[in-house]
């Protein structure tokens, strides 16, 4: 055996450690679900969020898009708006004393005033707007694609762009966001898929299947569509998730 193929076989042989490396770092997650809550079943949920006790969603399709502030026990809105027809909402999320909610197709980012919803500001983006979370500085943007943008809170501009990967893989299709301790959690669209994902570097890190509770959902209610919406709560740690048009919303916690 010449020299030439030892060292082909020594390249291979360091890739593939490599990549048993890698692999031992996306963390299959586990969780455990602590409670059901009534969701309306009508709500086209595009985002959630949590702060100080209340629950804040927005819906999306064209006509019936709001901003919604919820009792988490009963499900019942306490206060809600409506986007104009032609905007389809999407995302949502929480920055100090602002709310910010993104549109689908309509590229435009809508500011509220957290107590009253009264609308501040219109910001225009680039590209298509999916799910928004904060790392209580910056504003991290979901486009449907393999990328996430961050974005300073003030001007709307852009910062910078972060491509995300799973064992060297693209993963596309990145939407609904939440951002907890530390990791950006991004639900996949039209999947069961939660990823955990490294905000400084892009690498998935965790993965959680919630498959059981969409089954659960879908067997619920025959309009009840796919995953969507993730809230995290500090105080507890805990987790709420929920889909389109689900009548639940379930709180679960990381085992």
């Amino acid at each position: 055996m010449n020299k030439y193929i030892l060292y082909l076989l020594f390249i291979f042989i360091v890739i593939d450690l490599f990549s048993c490396k890698s692999d031992k770092r996306v963390e299959v997650l586990k969780y455990s679900v602590l409670n059901e809550y009534p969701h309306d079943g009508n709500s086209f949920t595009q985002g959630l969020a949590w702060e100080n006790g209340q629950l804040y969603e927005g819906t999306g399709l064209e006509g019936k898009s709001k901003l919604l502030s919820v009792e988490l026990s009963s499900g019942k809105v306490i206060k809600s708006i409506d986007l104009a027809p032609e905007y389809f909402g999407e995302g949502i999320c929480i920055l100090k004393d602002k709310i910010f909610q993104l549109t689908w197709q309509n590229k435009k980012v809508f500011v509220y005033d957290k107590s009253t919803f009264n609308l501040l500001h219109t910001f225009t983006i680039a590209t298509e707007g999916w799910g928004i979370c904060t790392d209580g500085q910056n504003l991290i943007v979901s486009d449907g694609t393999n990328k996430l943008s961050f974005y300073d809170p003030d001007k709307f501009q852009l910062i910078k762009e972060l491509f995300i990967k799973e064992k060297n893989a693209n993963i596309y299709h990145l939407n609904e966001l939440e951002y907890i301790d530390g990791n950006v959690f991004a639900n996949k669209w039209n999947s069961d898929l939660v990823y955990r994902i490294d905000p400084v570097s892009g690498t998935v890190n965790g993965k959680l299947n919630l498959s059981a509770l969409t089954k659960k959902a879908q067997a619920a209610h025959p309009d009840a569509d796919v995953l969507n919406g993730i809230a995290f709560n500090p105080q507890t740690g805990n987790i709420y998730v929920t889909g389109k048009r689900w009548l639940s919303l379930f709180e679960i916690t990381l085992d």
